[in-house]
C-alpha cells in the first residue's frame, strides 16, 4: 500500500473496534493511511503488536499510560477488557518493544487531569515514567507521551520536560497537544515534536500553537476513537478521518495541502521510521 497520510497515535487495538476492525482496516488502506496503535498497558500494547503483525499499514508503540500507572484510565477503558491496571514490568514491555515494527515506547507521561497533582502520585508516576524512558534508551526508540493538566493545577508540561532533561536520551512527540506556545517551544527547543487530533477543526484554542509551531516539527493523529474530527463530530473517529487533520492544519498556517501532507509524513518517517 502507497501511503500517503500517516496517523501517528490511535487505538484500533481498543475494543470498541471489535465487531468492524477488518472493515476500518479496509477504509484506511482506501484512503492511504499508515496508523500507529498506542499501547496503554499490557493488554492494548499486547493487541498493538498483533495488529502490526497482522496489517502491513499498522505500526504499534508498547508502554503504560500514567492512569493506567495510578489506576484503570477511564478513557482508554471503553471496557473492562481493554485495560488491566497497567502491569507495569520492564522485562515483558522489553521483548514487546524488540518487535521490529514497534516504533515508540508510550504512551506515557503525566495526567493530573484524573487523578490530581498530590505529590504521592506524581511521584509513582514519575517513577514509572523514568523505568519507561530508561526501556527506550535499551531498545534505541523514540517517546510517544502523555500530558494533561487541568487549569490551576501543576504544570503536567512542565513536569515532562524536568524529566525529559535528565533522564531521557531519545527524542519523542507529545501527542494531543494542549499546552501553549510557551510549551510548545520548550518541547522543540529539546528536539520533541507535537501532534495535533481533530479537535483543531471545531475549537480556535489551539490555532496560535498550530501557526507558531515549525511544520516540520508538526504530526496529525486521530485519537480514534475519540475526538472525531468535523465533519464527524459525534461518531466514533477512525484513522480514515486523518485528512481532515492535515487539512485543518494547512488552513490555519495558509499552507497548501499537499506541503502539509508531504512533510509531515516525511515528519512522522524521521520520527518513528514509518516508510511513507
Amino acid at each position: 500500500m502507497k501511503t500517503t497520510y500517516i496517523d501517528v497515535h490511535t487505538h484500533l487495538n481498543l475494543s470498541v473496534f471489535n465487531d468492524d476492525r477488518d472493515a476500518v482496516t479496509v477504509r484506511m488502506q482506501e484512503a492511504g493511511v499508515t496508523a500507529v496503535n498506542v499501547g496503554t498497558c499490557k493488554t492494548t500494547s499486547e493487541r498493538a503488536v498483533a495488529l502490526a503483525e497482522r496489517y502491513e499499514h499498522c505500526y504499534a508503540t508498547v508502554g503504560v499510560h500514567p492512569c493506567d500507572v495510578v489506576a484503570t484510565d477511564p478513557d482508554g477503558g471503553v471496557s473492562d477488557s481493554d485495560s488491566d491496571g497497567g502491569g507495569w514490568n520492564y522485562e515483558y514491555f522489553k521483548k514487546l518493544a524488540e518487535h521490529p515494527k514497534v516504533v515508540a515506547i508510550g504512551e506515557i507521561g503525566f495526567d493530573y487531569f484524573h487523578y490530581g497533582d498530590a505529590a504521592e502520585t506524581v511521584q509513582y508516576e514519575q517513577d514509572i515514567f523514568t523505568q519507561q524512558i530508561h526501556l527506550a534508551h535499551e531498545v534505541g526508540k523514540p517517546l510517544m507521551l502523555h500530558v494533561r493538566h487541568k487549569r490551576g493545577q501543576r504544570d503536567a508540561y512542565q513536569d515532562t520536560l524536568d524529566v525529559l532533561k535528565t533522564e531521557a536520551e531519545v527524542l519523542g512527540n507529545v501527542h494531543f497537544f494542549a499546552g501553549t506556545v510557551d510549551h510548545a517551544k520548550a518541547f522543540f527547543d529539546i528536539g520533541y515534536t507535537i501532534s495535533f487530533t481533530g479537535v483543531i477543526t471545531f475549537t480556535k484554542d489551539y490555532d496560535e500553537v498550530v501557526k507558531y509551531a515549525p511544520l516540520d516539527m508538526l504530526h496529525a493523529e486521530t485519537d480514534a476513537p475519540f475526538v472525531a474530527p468535523a465533519p464527524y463530530r459525534g461518531t466514533r473517529n477512525e484513522p480514515a478521518h486523518v485528512r481532515e487533520v492535515y487539512k485543518k492544519i494547512a488552513e490555519l498556517k495558509g499552507l497548501d495541502e499537499e506541503v502539509v501532507r508531504s512533510q509531515l509524513t516525511a515528519n512522522a518517517a524521521r520520527m518513528f521510521g514509518i516508510v511513507s
